[in-house]
């Protein structure tokens, strides 16, 4: 007599958004895996047509509050590109900083509030809190050091409201700018002991030879610029995204897959790929935690992002400090622009990897077309790939432990599900 076993789990923990998972085995072999996002869509391509070019940032900033600054400067880049705009020199180190900040708010948020808790057999922070109450209040600050730089340059630290297209709206004081410092110091010798310790995790065994999609920047590790490239050898411009990527609809999801090349396969963007591809242009103290917290120059194994993304904290205290360093007073806070019509592409590294957009502008600069393919859409198929890998690893475990390795292995994604619909109730059926 066959047995049927079933596991729900109403809404998954510590991710943002809703989705679910279902999962049916028979003969102890995996017949159908389904990772369901079931958020409404939002339509902010849909709202954003008709609207002047310069309204794109503030309202695509709203898609999500973890991550406004990859929407900002996705959306001003493109319509600098549109415009025939350009950004340099003091401007773009100004913009590099403030994605700083949200590399810093964004990481550590998920490594220590949301991820930490699995690897340590907690079922949140508030009791990983009470364990190891130090190593939280470290992660909190952290934090706050990534939100003070957002507002320092932003003007407040969620959705900020300094930047615009063609570069901010007021040049930030001098002296707040510099007072940054002694923060970022701490927080680099704080950022690399707590990457240590993430390091001493124990991981679950489970590799794939991922297909990494992330910028790459000549001079740079790449965050706010850059080509497209892959660990393939893929190589181009962002004007050549969509003709390499795309989206195809799934019954089973309200949020978009994203695909390459034939469809046939899905690809990886995220702290794994960015490391992955650009290992060598991390600063000589990164690579040195990086070793010492025991990843190698390509890493394969998803349970390790939360170590990736300690050793991009550290990367981006010490480049924040750079900046911070390098301030000078803006002679002007942003370009002047004339509207007109075009068609322009815009991508940076968001903290979950690349976001990509695209609008069309008429003579008047207002939006005819806009696309976005956030980060978390794009990793839905490799998501549901390696839980598939990882469920086939770990049949032999009881309905709850397997729920719990399942939630984890989503969670490596760090999935912004609200970004994502334009998690985790989870079934298992055994027969």
């Amino acid at each position: 007599m066959s047995k049927k076993r079933i596991i729900k789990v109403d809404a998954l923990a510590r991710v943002e958004g809703e989705g679910a998972l279902y999962l049916r085995v028979k003969d102890n072999k995996i017949k159908d895996l389904k990772f369901r996002i079931y958020e409404p869509p939002r339509f902010f391509e849909a709202l954003l047509q008709g609207r002047i070019y310069s309204d794109a940032p503030d309202i695509t900033a709203r898609i999500c509050g973890i991550c406004p600054m990859a929407y900002i400067m996705g959306a001003s880049h493109a319509m600098e590109d549109s415009l025939g705009v350009q950004v340099t020199g003091a401007l773009r180190d100004l913009r590099r900083l403030a994605y700083c900040g949200e590399w810093i708010e964004s990481h550590v948020l998920h490594v220590f509030l949301l991820h930490a808790p699995d690897f340590l057999g907690y079922q949140d922070s508030i009791q990983l809190s009470k364990d190891h109450p130090e190593v939280v209040k470290k992660a909190l600050n952290l934090k706050k050091i990534g939100n003070k730089i957002i507002e320092v340059i932003g003007g407040r630290a969620i959705h900020p409201v300094n930047l615009a297209v063609g570069g901010f709206h007021g040049a930030p004081k001098k002296k707040e700018v510099k007072g940054l410092a002694e923060g970022l110091k701490w927080g680099i010798e704080t950022s690399r002991e707590l990457a240590l310790l993430v390091g001493s995790f124990t991981f679950p065994d489970y590799t794939y030879d991922y297909t990494s999609v992330s910028m790459r920047h000549a001079d740079e590790y790449a965050i706010t610029e850059g080509n497209i490239i892959s660990s393939r050898g893929l190589d181009i411009p962002i004007s050549e995204f969509e003709n390499h990527f795309d989206e195809e609809h799934v019954a089973h999801s309200n949020a978009l897959h994203g695909v390459m090349g034939d469809g046939s396969k899905p690809y990886l963007t995220g702290p794994i790929a960015r490391y992955n591809n650009n290992f060598n242009q991390l600063s000589p103290l990164a690579k040195e935690t990086a070793k010492a917290a025991g990843l190698e120059k390509t890493v394969n194994n998803p349970f390790k992002s939360i170590v990736v993304r300690m050793v991009e904290t550290l990367y981006a205290f010490e480049e924040a400090l750079r900046l911070v360093e390098a301030y000078e007073t803006l002679e002007a806070a942003h370009i002047e622009i004339t509207p007109k019509a075009g068609r322009g592409t815009g991508c940076t590294e968001a903290p979950r990897g690349i976001c990509y957009h695209r609008y069309e502008l008429d003579e008047e600069g207002r939006i005819e077309t806009a696309r976005i393919m956030p980060p978390t859409s794009q990793n839905q198929k490799q998501i549901e790939r390696d839980l598939w890998g990882v469920v086939e690893g770990h049949l032999h475990l009881p309905d709850e432990d397997l729920k719990w390795v399942c939630e984890q292995a989503i969670r490596n994604y760090d999935p912004c599900i609200s970004c994502a619909t334009h998690f985790l109730k989870l079934t298992v059926d055994r027969d």
